[in-house]
């Protein structure tokens, strides 16, 4: 078997082409939306892509399992627990599934969802099985989380999460290869450790959260103290991916809008987008705009920050990043996208419109105006464990995901500092408040690991005013 894995850094997703070499039929399992890949990959393999294997109703993308299938006429898989409308097989507990002259057989494997369900592939010829497409019950290391669905939901979904580690464990092969759906960086995962893209049955045996509890009750203390916070955006993916986003045929392109139109928009309450590195952001923006750089979470922090698909318009320079960050939204289901800023600042200050700017500091220029009691609120954007672990002495604490819900709250008569750990989260929120008219410093070079690595004081006392309003338990991101 050739067997292909995909990675898309940003949201910690792998998909795969299992092409069979007997024949020239190929699998691909849990598809993201932009499907070029898969048929670049299947080509290669001089195969066809016949069958779309879904392990789950997937909470963190839009699958694209209906793309590929628009256009490979294959035919998409899926557990019968929780059918997917649009699904032309829906599949149980022992079902076997023939690809070419290999054979995938169905596992009910839930907890991470109760509908989840893993593949066992047979080669040709073989009474063993080489490989397990296990979705987001057996992670490298790791095991999808179960909270997901809402707490009440949570304590099910882990007892079954851990009858379905004890039983991948104990009764498949050692040699069996793990090929998970969620990697590294999803928040789909319990922890966030960097890990390895695939493992063994023999291997987590050793590692898995399963083998190194002391059992059920251990495994479930284990399993639910490691949860992160998640993007919000999370909340609309199980009924776009059951009932199906529509079919795009190819990525969209969005419009060039003049600056004259951007202002207009900008007047009527559409957001503005800017993708670019928070250090030019800060020196030069358009009014109005919120700063997202485009890096691998370009999406994701869209898609947690402003309201679902609200229409917005995004201001990247170049055609390749506007691409990159058409494609990043379109993975999560976000087709609203107006436009791009035809010229960037530079058309907008050509057609003589005002910039906006806010001061950029590190962490010694903060001490020193903290230290001397300046007028200055300190505001920290980490996520609570972050806090609880160290935060500078009288600072607010408000996790950047709740921030435009809480805008009320954080003071306008006075200048704003904001600090994360690197300043990615910082800078972010200090665009937010910008838009609004407060006076806001974002320190976006270094954060509190630096502010402690200085010798300047830190206090570990519980979260102070913002903080009560947001029950995130953590994120992992910068």
């Amino acid at each position: 078997m050739k067997i292909e894995q995909f990675f898309l850094e940003g949201l910690g997703h792998q998909s795969y082409l299992v092409a069979e070499e007997h024949s020239d039929q190929a699998a691909v399992i849990d598809p993201r939306r932009d499907i070029a890949v898969y048929l670049e990959a299947a080509k290669r393999a001089d195969a066809r892509i016949t069958h779309i294997l879904e392990t789950h109703v997937h909470n963190d993308y839009v699958s694209g399992g209906r793309e590929l299938a628009a256009r490979t006429g294959a035919k998409i898989i899926a557990s019968a627990g929780d059918p997917l409308v649009y699904a032309d097989q829906s599949v149980r507990e022992g079902d076997r599934l023939t690809v070419g002259e290999a054979t995938f057989q169905v596992l009910h494997t839930p907890g991470h969802t109760p509908e989840h369900v893993s593949y066992l592939l047979y080669e040709a010829g073989s009474e063993t099985p080489s490989s397990l497409f296990s979705g987001g019950s057996m992670l490298v290391g790791n095991a999808g989380r179960t909270d997901l669905l809402g707490p009440a939901y949570t304590l099910t979904l882990t007892k079954q999460q851990y009858a379905t580690l004890r039983r991948l464990l104990d009764t498949l092969p050692g040699q069996v290869r793990v090929y998970p759906t969620h990697g590294a960086g999803s928040f789909c995962m319990s922890t966030t450790t960097a890990q390895a893209r695939s493992t063994t049955i023999a291997q987590e045996r050793l590692v898995s959260p399963a083998a190194q509890a002391l059992g059920e009750e251990d495994f479930m203390r284990r399993q639910t103290v490691g949860y992160i916070a998640y993007p919000t955006y999370y909340q609309y993916m199980h009924d776009a991916n059951k009932y199906g986003r529509a079919i795009l045929g190819s990525m969209p392109t969005p419009p060039a809008l003049s600056a004259a139109t951007v202002q207009e928009q900008l007047a009527k309450g559409m957001l503005l987008v800017d993708g670019r590195s928070r250090a030019t952001f800060a020196h030069e923006h358009i009014p109005g705009s919120y700063n997202i750089e485009l890096d691998s979470q370009f999406g994701t922090y869209i898609g947690w920050l402003l309201p679902y698909n609200t229409p917005l318009m995004i201001l990247v320079e170049d055609e390749e990043g506007r691409r990159e960050a058409v494609v990043q939204l379109i993975r999560i289901g976000w087709e609203d996208i107006n436009g791009f800023v035809d010229g960037g600042v530079s058309s907008w200050k050509a057609a003589a419109l005002p910039t906006g700017q806010f001061e950029q500091i590190d962490v010694e220029t903060l001490y020193k105006r903290w230290s001397q009691r300046t007028n200055l609120t300190v505001i920290d954007v980490r996520r609570d464990d972050e806090w609880k672990d160290g935060h500078i002495p009288g600072a607010l604490h408000l996790h950047i995901g709740d921030l435009l819900q809480h805008l009320d709250e954080v003071p306008r008569n006075q200048p704003v500092a904001l600090i994360c750990r690197t300043g990615h989260r910082a800078e972010m929120a200090a665009s937010i408040l910008a838009a609004t008219g407060r006076e806001v410093v974002a320190v976006g070079r270094g954060g509190i690991p630096d502010w402690t690595e200085r010798g300047f004081p830190v206090t570990t006392e519980e979260a102070t005013g913002l903080s009560e309003h947001h029950d995130h338990t953590a994120h992992a991101h910068p």
